[in-house]
């Protein structure tokens, strides 16, 4: 039997995943987190084989919440179930200790087979990402600025694209506005961008944000507002 701990804000996502499992002869969920914090203190309280986690969450989240959960279990599997499919994420991801990575648009028969891989101790990248990290250009300096950026900052980034304020940025991170802006004034300095309309046109040309960004537009042809991740 695995023993599967879930860590995600979105109780419907938890929902979701628990009556999938349910069906699973070998799968059993014994814990649920709904943020990083949630999380840290689950891995005292139960026994379990895998962490099924989402990169994006409330307060800590992403490499930094790996390197955490690492230094408490170091032999720990953790697969990271995430929305982001730029090969730059998911190579973050695994760096800082992750032993998979999957899109949460991916089918049950990716799912499934990743969790029990994890589970026994080996890696499972999502075939179509596994080609992007392989093969992603990131070579000359104008397309790696975004990669020089601090967690949070790319945190804030995927926010700021979706058309999220500072206050609403603040209270999903749980974090105050002033930082906030510091975040958003440090990473627009590292992408030499100074304007809204410029991160909406970068995050596009570098598809940053998800699939919608690998769409070719004329520019200026969406707002803020209109972009979903």
């Amino acid at each position: 039997m695995i023993r599967i701990i879930m860590a995600d804000d979105h109780a419907i996502v938890r929902s979701g995943l628990k009556q999938i499992f349910a069906q699973v002869n070998d799968f059993e969920v014994v814990g649920e987190a709904a943020n990083g914090f949630e999380l840290l203190a689950l891995l005292r309280q139960v026994a379990f084989d895998i962490l099924l986690l989402d990169f994006d969450m409330p307060g800590i989240s992403g490499p930094e919440l790996i390197i955490r959960v690492k230094a408490h279990r170091p032999s720990l599997p953790i697969l990271v179930l995430s929305m982001h499919d730029e090969p730059y994420v998911a190579v973050r991801a695994i760096k800082n200790g992750a032993s998979g990575y999957i899109t949460k648009d991916c089918d049950l028969n990716i799912l499934l087979p990743a969790i029990r891989q994890v589970a026994a101790g080996q890696t499972f990248i999502a075939p179509g990402m596994a080609e992007k990290m392989l093969f992603d250009e990131t070579s000359n300096s104008e397309r790696a600025r975004h990669q020089l950026l601090s967690e949070r900052e790319l945190q804030v980034l995927h926010l700021l694209i979706i058309g999220l304020g500072v206050n609403e940025i603040a209270t999903q991170l749980a974090i105050s506005n002033k930082t906030v802006s510091t975040h958003k004034v440090r990473l627009m300095e590292k992408l030499h961008i100074t304007s809204m309309a410029d991160l909406i046109r970068y995050a596009i040309q570098h598809r940053i944000g998800g699939p919608v960004f690998s769409q070719t537009e004329p520019e200026g042809t969406r707002t803020a507002g209109e972009i979903q991740l």
